[in-house]
């Protein structure tokens, strides 16, 4: 099947990643805030499969996601960083909320190292940035909770998986602990950026790479075929 809005969306990453690599602000001001709606078009245009409550849950969360992206086209600026931190833990509490409907659940082996690094970027805020500890620490939970909930192997049934993580496949379920292992990094140099980047061309190298995995994240964890109804995991209503 044809997904132009996917296409579109993979033009649009890639003139955000040079933007800011490149320190062209135009260009991330004209391609960053296209990458969320472009999602969100494609699964109007390919998702005839998904669940009517479903579909406004992920539709609500790429709306979030896009007041988060315009706020973080400068990263340097604290109160953007925190405001945009608030509106992605309105998308990853989406996230979180439809991995669970799908029967996901926290398992020990994939939410203890994430507790724990989310504990050492806690301690490390605290001691660097006091002034974004609490907001960034807050997003991190609902990061880590929606990430947690999507490296679950029993959402994406028959596909290979090593200690329990699942190996990206075929399926595109198989590939949600992919996405989430990389919101997860992205997410983590943001803070890494924040408090050890100080020359103009480390900022903006980092910045790439974190435009760069955020984008391949988002990419794999909207694909409507991962939110079909034709999929079921445990199925068990929330409680």
């Amino acid at each position: 099947m044809v997904r132009p809005f996917r296409a579109a969306f993979a033009a649009a990453a890639a003139a955000t990643v040079f933007g800011a690599v490149t320190g062209r602000d135009r260009w991330q001001w004209a391609a960053k805030p296209l990458l969320m709606p472009l999602l969100a078009a494609d699964l109007v245009h390919g998702g005839a499969d998904v669940a009517p409550a479903d579909r406004r849950v992920l539709l609500g969360a790429l709306g979030a996601a896009t007041a988060g992206d315009v706020l973080l086209i400068d990263p340097d600026d604290d109160r953007r960083l925190i405001a945009g931190a608030s509106a992605f833990a309105v998308m990853q509490t989406g996230y979180a909320v439809l991995w669970r409907r799908r029967g996901a659940r926290p398992l020990p082996q994939v939410a203890l190292p994430r507790v724990a690094a989310w504990l050492g970027a806690a301690a490390l805020l605290r001691a660097k940035a006091p002034n974004l500890a609490l907001p960034l620490t807050a997003y991190g939970a609902t990061l880590g909770t929606a990430a947690v909930l999507a490296s679950d192997p029993a959402l994406a049934p028959g596909s290979e998986n090593i200690a329990g993580t699942t190996i990206p496949g075929p399926d595109p379920r198989s590939r949600l602990a992919l996405g989430a292992l990389l919101f997860t990094a992205s997410d983590g140099l943001i803070v890494l950026r924040r408090l050890f980047a100080h020359s103009a061309r480390s900022r903006r190298l980092t910045e790439g790479v974190i435009l760069t995995t955020y984008a391949a994240a988002q990419y794999l964890l909207t694909d409507p075929r991962v939110h079909t109804t034709r999929h079921t995991a445990r199925a068990t209503p929330l409680a």
